[in-house]
């Protein structure tokens, strides 16, 4: 049995796939099984996966012949995982050559979770940290609480029996995979953090950037991690907190909506409104910050969609007017 587990999800990534690969090959720690799914690329990524597999045994690589997002591919590789732990790398992101090695020897007993070091990889070159509170361990319940509001990143990983009693959520083609990480910390007894880096590089046309009426499925990933925290029991707290996100993202996806609907298509912004105005709807307002909900532009005027619309409108352009409507997706 491998130490590690590593679940690769591939969609037309051939470009980047050789420096992805070539970090895991190249591991301190040797023992480790490389699980690669390609989503139906149509470009050669499929090739080059099979090249590399020749190259080396512990590359497993499997062909969908249908898309179905990364959530779906990385459950496909977590169906076939051997390792006492298991992580994933994104197909155009990559890790230190010792990042692997420094995960397996921050576990401990009583540790099921362990985060790396996690880098933006910016197109000229540069690196930044992910701005994150600096942490040896902390308990699940501290790391979900903490990961409910990104607070700590969601690079990491995770014991074998975690993974596989909580797989991918596979609700949303985008976002909701965020959600397993968020159960993970749950049901962990500690989260540490290591030195170990996993390089994320920022791709301006990456799903979560482009503009794409898949933007509005982030709202929907919201409300499948709210049936999910209740069907866990999570705290008042935790709910309470959660709310206040969710409602902080209709108001930031509204924003989206405001600065690009004329780049989608009629159905799409209808499709837009319809998730929208159902999130409006359901979002327990008493869970809400009261401080939130009193600010012109987060007001739930709950009495009228169309009141409601008016003060988005206006809302965003007076930020307009400020330069004030920059997105930070």
């Amino acid at each position: 049995m491998p130490k590690i587990s590593v679940l690769v999800a591939v969609y037309n990534t051939a470009a980047y796939l050789p420096q992805c690969l070539d970090s895991l090959l190249s591991q301190t720690l040797e023992d480790i099984e490389v699980i690669c799914v390609d989503d139906a690329s149509t470009d050669n990524s499929l090739e080059v996966l099979r090249q590399y597999a020749e190259r080396d045994e512990r590359i497993k690589v499997f062909a969908l012949k249908e898309n179905r997002g990364q959530a779906h591919a990385r459950n496909v590789g977590l169906s076939h995982a051997t390792g006492d732990y298991i992580g994933f790398v994104d197909s155009d992101d990559w890790l230190s050559r010792d990042a692997l090695e420094k995960v397996c020897n921050s576990f401990r007993e009583d540790v099921d979770c362990v985060l790396f070091r996690l880098l933006y990889a910016y197109v000229d070159g540069s690196l930044k940290d992910y701005k994150m509170s600096s942490f040896s361990t902390m308990t699940g319940d501290e790391a979900f609480r903490e990961s409910l509001t990104w607070q700590i990143h969601g690079c990491y990983v995770v014991r074998n029996a975690i993974h596989k009693a909580y797989p991918y959520d596979e609700s949303q083609r985008a976002y909701s995979d965020d959600n397993t990480t968020r159960i993970h910390y749950y049901y962990s007894r500690k989260v540490a953090c290591c030195e170990g880096v996993y390089y994320y590089r920022q791709q301006p046309v990456s799903v979560t950037r482009s503009v794409s009426v898949r933007r509005f499925d982030f709202l929907l990933a919201n409300e499948s991690m709210r049936c999910q925290l209740i069907g866990i029991g999570a705290s008042d707290e935790s709910l309470r907190c959660y709310e206040t996100v969710r409602w902080l993202n209709l108001v930031g996806v509204y924003m989206f909506y405001y600065l690009h609907r004329s780049e989608l298509s009629a159905t799409e912004r209808q499709h837009g409104l319809e998730v929208m105005h159902h999130v409006w709807q359901t979002i327990t307002l008493e869970q809400v910050s009261p401080s939130i909900k009193r600010k012109f532009g987060y007001m739930p005027l709950r009495c009228s969609w169309r009141l409601f619309r008016l003060q988005e409108e206006l809302y965003f352009w007076l930020r307009g007017l400020l330069g004030r409507n920059r997105e930070t997706w």
